[in-house]
């Protein structure tokens, strides 16, 4: 069925789906089915052409290699056709009954090796030379596959590091739409597939032309009609093996896609193992994997269901072609026509150049797989990078001061916008607080300050300069960010802390580490600094890790300390003791805070109150407890659970009288 709308899928050989985007006009539906077809046809081939470029492209610094490779494969090629001919010299030139039957090529080879008479009373003479010939073929071979599999790691590592460099390049919001179980895919089987190809089958396409061009010039010296007889089937051989390809890649793109899917269940659930657990979710999990590996099987099935009928179908063709041979050849043998050593010629030749022929197929099967392959990696390295400004726009150095200008932003995938005209100021070494329902907008003016996401109207300055002109990696790297969920690696303590500054001192470490409370607990551990902390810093309990991530940020001593609810695990008194000792290095950060804890911003200079991505009030702690708003009532919700709590201390006093002697 052929589908003329520009956007429709176009369906070949009854299954296979080549989706494809027609630029046509208004009148394309009056032009004539001849025409259509005309420029359909020109379209596949302009995209197979295209693809051939890219694959062109990959092979750059390594083309001299595969040149190289497909070489000494043309050379193994001729010298393995070489040693059928010497048996077949021998017999009819030597051994046969009438050697003067023989053609006069027979004979003239015959003269060569020294004459009738000498290679009869000489027979290990043709036996050295078969040695000879197929251990120069065997020669040739290895270099070949020694270039090939040079080639083929080169690029592969080179691919590795390309699409590794892209994903540290990409933007957040490229991230938030991908799944990353189909990254790993792609980063992992993708890049598996695309190397079984280059390795082997990008040199065995070569080797099935070589094996078949080759002994086509003998064969016609020989005979004629016995050579037609030869590749009568290998047409229909290699007319089949290209429609199996194209349904076969559909198949494998669905097979793969099934795949990602599988593996990103897989990640998922390694990564929240302790929530499956802790809501016994072990069941509900096992079934949605199931379902997800049910659907990979049955692709696969197809899959592999279409290559069954491929190799059966195949191997019918190929037995046929040769019982082709086997049957005209005895039949022209017993009328005289054919010598006994052309005959072994012919049927060896076949043997040796049908089978390249019907991998075909499997070449091909294998080429889908890599286009399909090569597609995937390809939409990643083909995402459009962070933009990164022009050099002379970033300034030496950060001093720290900030300000938001009628700042709206909207995610991609959301028509709302997640901000509403905010504007605020924090001069140099200031502390500014944000407090807000879930929701509000709290972290995502972090993630416009850090150039996670670009804002689109307003304007955001960092010093006085345009943040759209500063360097994302600068802004960054005068930053530190402590998340309500920090990540750790998995690697000792010690080399977690010093990730924002390599060549920090011990004592900068230690004083760090005072500063956030988790000095007297590291070196409680039996190994102290070099305690290895486990995955995502799973041998630490969630205060610690906080701890942890908050003495990191502050080690790297930064122009800019952000803190998004960083010490909601952390108890009442070890809070206290961190913003005490916080409070005596005023000054030397532009702090913004993020938390729900309101205590925790009691000495901020300013605090903005958000709603809905609006500021809804500004002003210090005490100024917005004395005004009627959102502000005073978390406070007194706050102050309320807390005098709630101490009821269960001290005796006698309820949960009304505690919040009735809240602050106003």
């Amino acid at each position: 069925m052929l589908y003329t709308d520009p956007r429709s899928v176009i369906r070949l050989d009854g299954g296979s789906l080549v989706r494809v985007f027609v630029n046509c006009g208004l009148r394309e539906q009056q032009q004539p089915l001849h025409k259509r077809i005309r420029r359909l046809e020109r379209l596949v081939w302009w995209i197979m052409l295209d693809k051939a470029r890219k694959i062109w492209k990959l092979l750059e610094g390594q083309r001299l290699r595969y040149a190289g490779a497909t070489a000494a494969l043309i050379v193994a090629s001729c010298f393995l056709y070489l040693a059928p001919l010497v048996p077949q010299i021998t017999i009819d030139g030597v051994i046969a009954r009438d050697p003067e039957r023989a053609s006069p090529f027979v004979k003239r080879m015959v003269e060569l090796l020294g004459g009738q008479s000498f290679v009869a009373d000489n027979l290990w003479l043709p036996c050295v030379l078969i040695l000879g010939i197929t251990g120069i073929a065997g020669l040739f071979t290895y270099f070949r596959g020694r270039l090939s599999a040079k080639a083929c790691e080169t690029i592969i590592r080179d691919v590795r590091d390309r699409v590794y460099d892209q994903l540290q390049h990409l933007s957040c919001s490229y991230f938030d739409k991908t799944e990353t179980g189909d990254l790993i895919q792609r980063c992992t089987s993708d890049v598996d597939t695309m190397r079984n190809f280059l390795s082997m089958q990008i040199v065995e396409i070569g080797r099935a032309m070589v094996m078949l061009l080759v002994p086509i010039p003998l064969m016609l010296a020989i005979d004629v009609p016995m050579t037609i007889v030869s590749v009568l089937l290998i047409p229909i051989v290699s007319g089949f093996s290209f429609v199996f390809f194209i349904k076969v890649k559909h198949a494998f793109k669905e097979s793969d896609e099934a795949e990602g899917a599988m593996t990103t269940v897989v990640q998922e659930n390694l990564t929240g193992i302790r929530v499956v657990r802790a809501f016994a979710r072990q069941e509900y999990e096992c079934e949605k994997f199931e379902q997800k590996a049910d659907a990979h099987r049955r692709l696969d099935y197809r899959l592999y269901y279409i290559l069954a009928w491929f190799w059966s179908s195949s191997d019918l063709l190929c037995f046929t072609q040769r019982g082709l041979v086997v049957g005209a050849g005895a039949y022209w043998l017993a009328t005289g026509r054919l010598q006994v050593g052309e005959y072994f010629y012919f049927i060896t030749a076949v043997n040796m150049f049908i089978w390249p022929v019907r991998m075909m197929g499997r070449i091909l099967t294998d080429l889908g797989k890599a286009l399909v392959a090569f597609d995937r990696l390809n939409e990643i390295l083909d995402a459009p990078r962070e933009t990164m400004p022009t050099p002379d726009e970033t300034p030496e150095v950060i001093q720290g001061e900030i300000e938001f200008a009628n700042v709206t932003f909207s995610h991609v995938t959301s028509k709302e916008p997640v901000l509403h005209d905010i504007s605020f100021r924090v001069e140099q070494g200031k502390t500014l607080a944000l407090v807000g329902q879930s929701g509000s907008g709290k972290s995502t003016i972090v993630n416009l300050l850090l150039r996670f996401y670009d804002y689109q109207h307003g304007s955001i300055r960092l010093d006085g300069r345009e943040l759209k002109h500063i360097d994302r990696q600068f802004i960054r790297s005068q930053s530190s960010v402590v998340m309500q969920e920090p990540f750790l690696y998995s690697k000792t303590l010690r080399e977690n802390l010093v990730i924002g500054r390599p060549a920090a001192g011990e004592d900068e470490m230690m004083e760090a580490t005072a500063v956030a409370a988790v000095h007297e607990s590291i070196i409680d551990f039996d190994d102290g600094y070099d305690t290895m902390v486990g995955e995502r810093g799973v041998m630490l309990s969630g205060g610690q890790r906080q701890r942890v991530a908050l003495a990191r940020a502050l080690l790297a001593d930064p122009a800019v300390l952000i803190l998004d609810d960083a010490l909601s695990a952390v108890d009442a008194e070890t809070e206290d003791m961190i913003l005490t000792a916080l409070r005596t290095r005023r000054g030397r950060h532009t702090t913004i805070v993020i938390a729900h804890r309101l205590s925790t911003l009691l000495h901020a200079d300013e605090i903005l109150v958000l709603h809905h991505g609006r500021v809804v009030q500004r002003g210090t702690h005490g100024q917005l407890l004395g005004q009627k708003g959102l502000y005073r009532r978390l406070w007194h919700i706050q102050t309320s659970s807390s005098a709630a709590s101490d009821d269960a201390i001290v005796p006698g006093t309820t949960t009304s009288q505690a919040a009735e002697n809240a602050p106003a």
